[in-house]
């Protein structure tokens, strides 16, 4: 703050001095010719001067002539201009009018000050440019220095209790923290604490979180950095850092060093076309030999987080460095639960909030997912003036995270709202018809985000396998909407687009990598190599022939047109059903709870003859 003042203060000065030049220039003194005193007194003595205006410096003189010129003139400060023109014979009837300016501001108090100011301000103006080329220097001289954030142990504290649904994770690193709180209990046993930590798992999954628990629950300094900032454009400024960092390090140690997003410098090397004098490639040497020069007696822990195990290099996975790695997952139902109770921990929550009723809708879920979840939740209760958070605004934020905002101002004409009722209600029914299906927890044609429409199907317990006869019932359920267009329209739109490419997408997983086609057999088609080049890329290479391609095609197409015929049998066969559901969800909008599952129990007792099914078919 005091820095950006000193600057607006040179910089005010600066047009001050501008402006008044500017001034001068644009309002020059009037030019005037310049006479002799004694021609003064001879033209007053001859009556041709009408007017003498005496300066405020007592010395010039500007005269007025009855002609209409103009003349300016000098005389001595001391001198009396009444005394001058009586002495030289002017009679005192005849002078002509004088007037006398009295002192300006300039000349009685800016003026003689400017003589002290003037030094002064440039003395100033001299400083403060040498002062910012000075700072200039320094951050010259910074440049390869840690840009690490410390966090001592006597800021607010986040501990194990802060996270949840990662038990053995904490289990894994309560070792660090026993070490770093008792080094001497493991020194005397000869025990050596893994020097390196690499904690790896999906996004939000609390990372970060962790390691600052860790240190937390230490009590110890946590230097944090993110892999980008080691890397520079000039070659050196990386390793530099990495040098001033762990140097930092050894002397707080007992500390631990977290490096976020450490697959930033931890590509794997000679996957880039600079060679051995690539910048990243540097840093990432010298990471190596910091972590591999510990003494045994350093007290130094370092923690990495990653999201993308597979393309560090195999260096830092050896044992001394990262010999340690932690995984952690989504969390699973009980997991889910937990992270909502440390998240609603402090907010004022309606007795009809269910956490296990949340937890079970929100399958695949992260952390940090939850988190934002309860944030929103909040947001919206506070949006609408209550106290307290309800279970509505909980479920209303968990559609919001899933599906985006509502699209309340978005018109829908009443042929497009039928044509969308029906599509959810083909979904809705062929999920309810199939045992294997989800159970549906809510069907509505209320445009979200990009979605028209959604239907949404929650499983009742986590699962990790997935048998084939659900994946087939999943492809039922993914074309039950396009079937249901055909069965009632005659016709499709352009809405079913990402329900068949979830589908062809899982037939072809089917075919190509589950084993789980009869005709082809247990056998992975389509080889994926990492290719080198400017970077460890993923693709995948045909290893098949052309006859085998046109099998797997012809494959896919069967398994994804038997479950459309599928879909579209079990809704001819309860085509009343599909009626009552669709024109259901035209009058309400939004079919969900007790009203939605008792509606599906009565359209899928309201079965017609095959027959009469077959000519209903068009």
């Amino acid at each position: 703050m005091g820095n950006r003042w000193v600057t607006g203060l040179v910089y005010l000065i600066i047009i001050v001095a501008a402006i008044a030049l500017v001034f001068n220039q644009v309002n020059p003194p009037s030019q005037r010719r310049e006479v002799q005193l004694n021609q003064v007194l001879t033209d007053a003595r001859e009556k041709k001067i009408e007017r003498i205006v005496v300066g405020s410096d007592q010395q010039r003189l500007d005269i007025e002539y009855r002609n209409g010129d103009r003349a300016t003139s000098r005389k001595e400060s001391q001198d009396s201009l009444f005394a001058l023109l009586h002495d030289a014979g002017v009679d005192v009837q005849d002078m002509p009018i004088i007037e006398v300016k009295g002192p300006s501001f300039w000349n009685s108090v800016v003026g003689p000050l400017s003589y002290f100011i003037l030094p002064l301000v440039f003395l100033f103006m001299l400083f403060f440019f040498l002062r910012q080329a000075q700072g200039t220097n320094n951050q010259a001289l910074s440049f390869g220095k840690s840009r690490a954030r410390l966090f001592t142990g006597d800021k607010p504290k986040i501990t194990f209790a802060d996270v949840a649904a990662v038990d053995e994770a904490k289990e894994e690193l309560s070792e660090v923290v026993e070490f770093l709180k008792y080094p001497e209990k493991f020194a005397a046993l000869g025990a050596r604490i893994p020097r390196g930590v690499l904690l790896m798992g999906p996004p939000g999954t609390g990372k970060t979180l962790l390691a600052r628990a860790v240190a937390g629950e230490a009590g110890v300094p946590f230097f944090s950095i993110s892999g980008s900032e080691f890397v520079e454009m000039f070659v050196g400024v990386g390793a530099s850092r990495v040098r001033d960092l762990f140097d930092q390090a050894k002397r707080n140690a007992p500390d631990i060093v977290f490096i976020d997003e450490i697959d930033a410098v931890g590509r794997q090397r000679g996957t880039g076309l600079g060679g051995s004098h690539d910048e990243r490639e540097q840093t990432l040497n010298q990471i190596l030999v910091e972590m591999d020069g510990f003494d045994s007696n350093t007290n130094v822990i370092v923690i990495a987080a990653t999201n993308r195990p597979d393309i560090l290099d195999p260096a830092l996975l050896r044992p001394g460095r990262f010999d340690r790695r932690v995984v952690l997952d989504r969390p699973d139902m009980r997991g889910r639960i937990e992270i909502l109770k440390v998240h609603c921990r402090g907010k004022p929550l309606a007795p009809d909030v269910d956490l296990e009723v949340l937890a079970r809708q929100t399958p695949g879920f992260s952390g940090a997912d939850l988190a934002n979840l309860v944030n929103e939740a909040a947001i919206l209760a506070a949006r609408r003036n209550r106290r307290q958070i309800t279970m509505q605004d909980m479920e209303e934020a968990a559609e919001k995270v899933v599906a985006g905002p509502e699209r309340k101002n978005r018109r829908i004409s009443e042929e497009e709202k039928r044509i969308i009722a029906y599509h959810e209600a083909g979904h809705a029914l062929v999920a309810h018809l199939i045992p294997e299906c989800d159970p549906v927890h809510k069907i509505s044609v209320v445009s979200r985000g990009l979605a028209l429409g959604y239907t949404m199907s929650l499983p009742e317990e986590d699962r990790y396998l997935m048998p084939r006869r659900k994946i087939l019932a999943d492809l039922a359920y993914h074309l039950g909407g396009y079937a249901a267009e055909q069965l009632i329209f005659a016709d499709t739109t352009t809405g079913s687009e990402n329900d068949i490419e979830q589908a062809t997408k899982m037939a072809r997983r089917m075919v190509t990598e589950f084993g789980m086609s009869e005709l082809l057999g247990p056998i992975a088609y389509g080889q994926k190599e990492e290719l080198v080049f400017l970077g460890r890329e993923i693709a995948e290479q045909r290893d098949y022939s052309d006859d085998t391609a046109r099998l797997i095609d012809q494959e896919v197409r069967r398994i994804v047109e038997g479950a459309y015929q599928r879909a579209r049998d079990l809704l001819q066969e309860h085509r009343a059903g599909l009626d009552l559901i669709a024109q259901r969800l035209q009058e309400v909008e939004t079919l969900e709870g007790e009203e939605l599952r008792q509606l599906l129990d009565r359209a899928a007792q309201m079965k017609q003859p095959v027959d009469a099914a077959a000519g209903t078919s068009s």
